[in-house]
């Protein structure tokens, strides 16, 4: 099995407890509020004029009129887009989220994991990470756009981008330039398994035959369109998790740790020994997330209440250095 954050049983199960804090995601732990939802949501299929109505929706959140598709969560695109080529050379950005590689390693590509932009130039199929989990690397959509160019096709995968809109590449998506987007992270709903595709005409048909009919639940159609209609929560969202983030790199740097990077849904530290600290946060019933190619590195997203933030900071203080 794959090593991914948000693995809270391991955590009980290992330790012990019942209220732990799961900061090993990067997910917004004040979510937007779920609404009263009609009855037929829930008993009649999932209609084309309510997929319809969200992609409209989604296309002006996004600020493209690039065609799109929605699916369960960035993960299903992730897994459906190597069947619509024949497997070449792919190469991905990393380090980075885990499940781009195994996906295209699972559908035949030959995979190169490299350091560079320039290393991707020429490849059959190119992934980016943007901004990037988990450093918080990131690039300009001029930068992205002219890799499009010397590459057969470019994957963007900007599901922490909502909360820094500024990054994304939406508006030029094509067949050769497709991007990710996922709901779950910034919108904090990460059950209700919602995500986008933004691609050409030509590649977003593909994708749809592939998904299905009903892709996507009619609860997540309809909490969809009216949370991504919501201009107002958004932007004190984003206001709020700016000064939040800020907020934990100060502690961090109380006691000594590298600020690595993140996004203003999670942070990225090194430290002395990150199992060790792993460990010493579990005691404390806060889970956060290590990585198997550093023995430094350790991730937190960001808590949501000041209960929660009191915890982490008592935690920050019994700290041994």
């Amino acid at each position: 099995m794959r090593d991914h954050g948000g693995n809270i049983d391991a955590a009980k199960a290992r330790y012990g407890g019942t209220d732990w804090i799961d900061l090993s995601t990067g997910i917004n732990r004040q979510p937007y509020p779920l609404p009263p939802l009609p009855a037929a949501v829930w008993t009649d299929l999932p209609t084309r004029s309510a997929q319809d109505a969200l992609i409209r929706v989604a296309q002006t959140a996004f600020a493209t009129s690039a065609p799109m598709v929605a699916l369960q969560g960035a993960q299903a695109a992730i897994q459906i887009l190597p069947y619509l080529a024949q497997p070449g050379d792919a190469r991905i950005l990393t380090p980075t989220y885990n499940e781009h590689a195994a996906a295209l390693r699972s559908a035949g590509w030959e995979v190169s994991e490299v350091t560079t932009l320039a290393a991707l130039e020429g490849a059959d199929l190119a992934v980016i990470v943007n901004p990037n989990n988990p450093d918080g690397q990131h690039h300009d959509p001029e930068t992205l756009r002219a890799l499009s160019t010397k590459v057969t096709r470019l994957i963007v995968d900007e599901s922490f981008a909502d909360a820094d809109p500024t990054l994304s590449v939406a508006a030029h998506a094509s067949d050769r330039l497709i991007v990710l987007r996922s709901f779950g992270k910034f919108w904090g709903l990460a059950g209700l398994r919602l995500g986008f595709t933004l691609a050409g005409p030509q590649t977003i048909a593909r994708i749809a035959d592939h998904a299905g009919p009903w892709p996507v639940n009619g609860a997540a159609l309809e909490i969809g369109r009216l949370a991504l209609a919501d201009r107002d929560w958004q932007n004190l969202t984003r206001k709020r998790l700016r000064l939040d983030a800020t907020r934990l790199d100060d502690l961090a740097t109380r006691v000594e740790w590298q600020v690595v990077g993140g996004t203003d849904l999670f942070r990225t530290y090194a430290t002395p020994d990150a199992q060790t600290m792993q460990d010493h946060f579990a005691q404390a019933r806060i889970w956060t997330r290590v990585f198997p190619y550093s023995a430094r590195w350790i991730r937190f997203g960001l808590p949501g209440t000041e209960s929660e933030w009191a915890r982490l900071q008592n935690a920050f203080a019994t700290i041994t250095r």
